[in-house]
Formats: C-alpha cells, sequence, structure tokens
C-alpha cells in the first residue's frame, strides 16, 4: 500500500535569531514531546518561497523574516509504517519537502502560537542548530541533518545581519 501513495510536497523554515540560534516548536497534536521547525503543505500553484512565509505566519503568527537561502535540493522521508494511513490524512507516504532559512527580523513576543483556530505548536523555544537533528523525531532525523549542514553557514547572519 505504501508504494501506491504519493509523497506531499511542503515546505520547511529554519528561522534564525540574531544570536544565531533556531527556532523549534512542540506539536500539539502528539502525544511525545515531538519539537519540530515549522513546516507546511503547498498549495496549488504556490512557489514554495512564498509559502514558507505563509507557513510562518500561520504557524508561528509572524511574518517578521528574511529570506537567507534554501537547501538546493528537494528531501524526501517516508513515514514509519504505523503512521501511514493515519499521519498526513491518510493520504501519504510521507513528504517531500524544500527547506529555507530565514533570519527572524521581529521581537520575540511576535511568535505567537495561538493564531490559527487549530494550532500545530504548543510551546517554542530557541535551540542550536547543531542541536535540532538529535531533538526530533527519528524518522525525520536524516532530512534535519542535511538541512543543518546546509544552513550551518547561516549561523552568522546575526552578526552581520546578511546572508553569507
Amino acid at each position: 500500500m505504501t508504494a501506491e501513495l504519493p509523497y506531499r510536497r511542503n515546505v520547511g523554515a529554519v528561522l534564525f535569531n540574531r544570536a544565531g540560534q533556531v527556532l523549534i516548536a512542540r506539536r500539539a497534536d502528539v502525544a511525545q514531546d515531538a519539537w519540530q521547525w515549522p513546516q507546511g503543505g503547498l498549495d496549488a500553484g504556490e512557489e514554495p518561497a512564498s509559502a514558507v512565509l505563509r507557513e510562518l505566519r500561520e504557524e508561528i503568527g509572524t511574518a517578521s523574516a528574511t529570506l537567507l537561502g534554501e537547501v538546493p535540493e528537494w528531501l524526501t522521508y517516508d513515514l514509519p509504517a504505523e503512521l501511514v494511513g493515519k499521519a498526513l490524512g491518510g493520504k501519504y507516504r510521507g513528504q517531500q519537502q524544500k527547506w529555507f532559512a530565514l533570519g527572524f527580523t521581529g521581537e520575540d513576543h511576535e511568535i505567537r502560537l495561538d493564531q490559527d483556530p487549530h494550532p500545530e505548536f504548543n510551546a517554542w523555544r530557541w535551540a542550536e542548530l547543531e542541536d535540532v537533528p538529535e531533538i526530533v523525531v527519528a524518522f525525520r532525523q536524516p532530512i534535519y541533518r542535511r538541512v543543518a549542514e546546509v544552513f550551518a553557514a547561516f549561523k552568522g547572519w546575526a552578526a552581520g545581519g546578511s546572508a553569507p
């Protein structure tokens, strides 16, 4: 059954603060302590760079961000067998993701998880980029390692206010 299901196209946001840390948020819809970077599906005809800014507004309540860069390739993961048919509306085998690095240009108080009637997250914090791959659920770790590797160069964004 898994092989017949498509991948959901998705964008992900790694939001850097001026201290070079990244925002991670705890999922509200699972019992375990599941942390991740903001991400979400692409709407029909939507460009990935526009989608990532929309997702930031929807999921963490802020549009105070500037695009710094992106992972050049699309990254794909498969859901664990026990989640296929349940997660992602039961329609997908996993996700194909385009990841973007963004610089947070606002203040912490602008991050609001309660802007959506069905919030995806119930807590957030700043973390070190290199620590995040070990915090997320196991099936997402390979993608998070790749994203952290590509985006390590953006930790310096805070010092000069521009991308490398």
